[in-house]
């Protein structure tokens, strides 16, 4: 399937509230959108260019401008790295496929039927008193995840627990911690039922995290990046956080998959802050995920048209979103 043509357009969207973790805070989401058409047909998709990984809408818009002007799905996954761009392109194809074949993504590509899934709410860090009292806004939810790495991480965390007592708890300190802070950390993070703890450390300390032996599982982000690692990380880590911007797709991202499960490690399926269009092919893998963290749309002021929909606390997609004819 060779692409008649095709073209990116970035796009940002403000969000509701800032958005904090350990490196920053965001007012908007800076994303790129793309179309790929064929006989009549377009397909969409979009990507979350990642400063962590020296990715900007304007170095994706020059990987954009240097490609081929005919190339299809296939030979994407050698023409492009890991990354925002081709994650965006990647799904976009997919959604083109299901048009011309008349067939669902999730059919085409051998994954379950999409049901609604639970939504994780994110906590982003702040202080103490406004991190207490958006859990207790969303104390309904089954699953709080809570962005920490600063000060007062114990006051944080012990705030979140008073605000949302029914809710399971997971940690996100996005890098924040030393070895030595997350060892402090533990007590408190084991009285308060904590039950995943992702990337308390730099992706560069991974490897000191297997001396400190947790009782907590710890689930891989930013020290996953490409599906090689993930021998190494299977010694330091139980579960991985398999994201389409760094997979650089969903093709990429159920070959991730497939291998974490083959190494025995759990799975995350994660976001970015994005539009829904983002967000609709992790919903595909978020079917036979042990987690799923997809609420990076919930923060955005206006979403992409139509969006992911919510009923009470579980997600769905609408079909005329992503991913069918």
């Amino acid at each position: 399937m060779q692409l008649a043509s095709s073209k990116l357009t970035p796009r940002s969207y403000l969000l509701s509230t800032p958005f904090s973790i350990s490196r920053g805070t965001k007012t908007s989401a800076e994303v790129i959108q793309v179309e790929v058409s064929l006989d009549g047909k377009t397909g969409s998709g979009e990507g979350v260019p990642y400063s962590r990984y020296q990715e900007t809408v304007q170095s994706c818009q020059a990987q954009f401008d240097s490609l081929p002007s005919k190339f299809d799905q296939f030979e994407l996954q050698t023409l492009l790295p890991p990354g925002a761009l081709r994650n965006a392109l990647d799904c976009a194809f997919w959604d083109l496929r299901a048009k011309l074949e008349n067939q669902p993504v999730w059919m085409l590509a051998g994954l379950t039927k999409p049901e609604p899934v639970s939504l994780g709410y994110t906590v982003s860090l702040s202080t103490v008193e406004a991190m207490a009292e958006s859990a207790r806004k969303n104390s309904d939810s089954e699953l709080i995840k809570v962005k920490l790495g600063g000060q007062r991480d114990e006051d944080r965390i012990q705030a979140v627990r008073d605000s949302a007592p029914n809710s399971r708890l997971i940690i996100d300190a996005n890098e924040g911690w030393s070895v030595s802070e997350f060892d402090r950390l533990l007590p408190t993070l084991i009285s308060c039922g904590v039950e995943l703890v992702e990337q308390p450390v730099p992706a560069s300390d991974s490897a000191s995290l297997a001396k400190l032996k947790s009782p907590i599982p710890l689930c891989a982000d930013e020290s996953l990046h490409g599906a090689a690692q993930l021998e190494q990380l299977q010694e330091i880590f139980q579960f991985v956080n398999v994201k389409l911007d760094k997979t650089g797709g969903l093709t990429g991202a159920i070959e991730q998959i497939h291998s974490a499960r083959s190494l025995g490690l759990g799975v995350m399926v994660g976001c970015m802050v994005s539009s829904s269009l983002a967000i609709a092919p992790a919903y595909l893998l978020s079917q036979a995920a042990d987690y799923s963290d997809l609420d990076g749309f919930a923060s955005l002021a206006a979403d992409f048209a139509p969006a992911m929909q919510l009923q009470g606390n579980l997600l769905t997609a609408p079909e005329a979103l992503w991913g069918y004819p």
